[in-house]
């Protein structure tokens, strides 16, 4: 039997509405999208596609980036829309699924035609959808921070690199609380990248790795880890654990009779939404490196919070770093549009003339909770101000440490011999460019 395809992805969407049963706000196909020749039309709404995990092992950071788009575009479009038009976002469940997240990037290019796609926390499920975006010569925005050893000209990341946070959490760590450190990660390209920044950054603090293990993507059994741990007796742990596992391995360390207070976890992924999960008193004495905590003083952040979390999508009680990146990238978008509608006309626009005409975009301190960041003119990642917060017993974080300029994002800062990230590719020492290097 013949299977309709409009039908699919959208009963796919509203099945997961429906189990968790949050406001999510669906949309249907309109027409005919085969042969469908404009991206943008004057009159219509601008589509873009939303696809992060509402169910599954990556639920607990993913859902809130799906809900804070949709506050995010409901704002935008309380304000007038982008150029006049509104935004529809076209929602998907992936399902903490690396599959899922490959077809039905293609469905929503291909069939939706959506001219954006907001996609994806895990390094793992952004490299399995990279290939769709490259050819199709469309537009990602990765909204949460990424190891970097990449260079595609399809990619606007508006979350941390490595020399963004572990380049100062690790000295940190260091100076605060030991030499001795032992790795702990999930499974995949991204705590293993991250882990050779943060050896590099080790040894320059004069740091000693006493250890690095890794455990697979969702996996929640952390006792062969912690007894290494043990025996190693690090005078901090340096987490690169994701999703439901972060919230594991917190849990067993605590109930494993290790304190926060005697071997500190500095972590790059554990925010206000994890520590909510796993129970704010395994969470508490903990680090996290991040551009964005809630607790953040500035008017603009007191605005977000209280906004979002008295509207219908703040349902799971806390901001934090990684939808606050996300809810960044839907104006990094509008600014971006507008721009290139403005260059060469609106029914001209394509995924990648938006792309183009987003070096150097501003989101000012009106807008940005976390203040004033901007897009790299050459690699399209974000110049921000890295933080470093200690988690408290009620679950917040208190700053104890903060950049006072913004740091330039560096997808090579390691790997200086491979070359530099430019708007055409990466341009090596000896002048060859590589386009779309993941």
């Amino acid at each position: 039997m013949a299977i309709d395809r409009r039908k699919f992805i959208k009963n796919a969407a509203l099945g997961s509405a429906a189990a968790l049963g949050a406001p999510y706000a669906f949309t249907r196909t309109i027409g005919q999208a085969w042969g469908q020749q404009r991206w943008v039309s004057n009159g219509a709404p601008i589509k873009v596609g939303v696809l992060f995990s509402l169910t599954g092992d990556l639920a607990v950071p993913e859902e809130d980036s799906t809900l804070v788009l949709q506050y995010a575009f409901d704002e935008i479009n309380a304000n007038g829309g982008i150029a006049g038009l509104p935004v529809e976002p076209v929602i998907v469940d992936a399902r903490s699924d690396f599959n899922v997240y490959t077809e039905r990037t293609r469905e929503l290019i291909l069939r939706e035609r959506v001219v954006a796609l907001f996609a994806c926390y895990t390094s793992a499920s952004r490299k399995a959808i990279l290939p769709t975006v490259m050819a199709q010569n469309h537009l990602l925005y990765y909204p949460t921070c990424y190891e970097g050893a990449e260079c595609t000209q399809n990619t606007i990341c508006t979350g941390p690199l490595a020399n963004q946070h572990s380049k100062d959490l690790i000295p940190f760590m260091v100076q605060q609380f030991g030499p001795r450190v032992f790795f702990v990660g999930s499974d995949y390209v991204w705590p293993k990248e991250s882990n050779k920044n943060a050896k590099v950054w080790l040894e320059a603090a004069g740091g000693e790795l006493l250890g690095e293990e890794y455990v697979p993507l969702g996996s929640s059994e952390f006792g062969p880890v912690l007894n290494k741990i043990r025996d190693a007796q690090p005078d901090f742990i340096f987490s690169t654990v994701v999703g439901a596992s972060d919230i594991a391995f917190h849990r067993q360390f605590r109930q494993s009779g290790f304190s926060a207070e005697a071997m500190p976890i500095a972590s790059l992924t554990t925010g206000e939404i994890e520590t909510r999960a796993m129970g704010n008193e395994f969470g508490a004495g903990h680090f996290l490196s991040a551009p964005y905590f809630q607790g953040l003083d500035n008017p603009t952040n007191q605005r977000f919070v209280e906004g979002f979390l008295s509207s219908p999508y703040g349902k799971n009680g806390v901001t934090h770093y990684n939808m606050e990146e996300t809810y960044l990238s839907a104006y990094v978008f509008k600014y971006g549009l507008e721009a290139a509608a403005a260059a060469i006309g609106l029914e001209e626009v394509t995924p990648r003339a938006i792309r183009d005409h987003s070096a150097g975009i501003r989101v000012e301190d009106d807008i940005s909770p976390e203040g004033l960041i901007w897009i790299d003119e050459n690699n399209f990642n974000t110049w921000l101000k890295p933080k470093i917060g200690q988690c408290q017993g009620d679950g917040t974080f208190t700053i104890v440490q903060a950049s006072e300029e913004h740091v330039a994002p560096d997808p090579y800062s390691i790997y200086p011999e491979l070359g530099v990230c430019t708007t055409n590719g990466l341009v090596a020492p000896d002048g060859r460019v590589r386009t779309n290097v993941i």
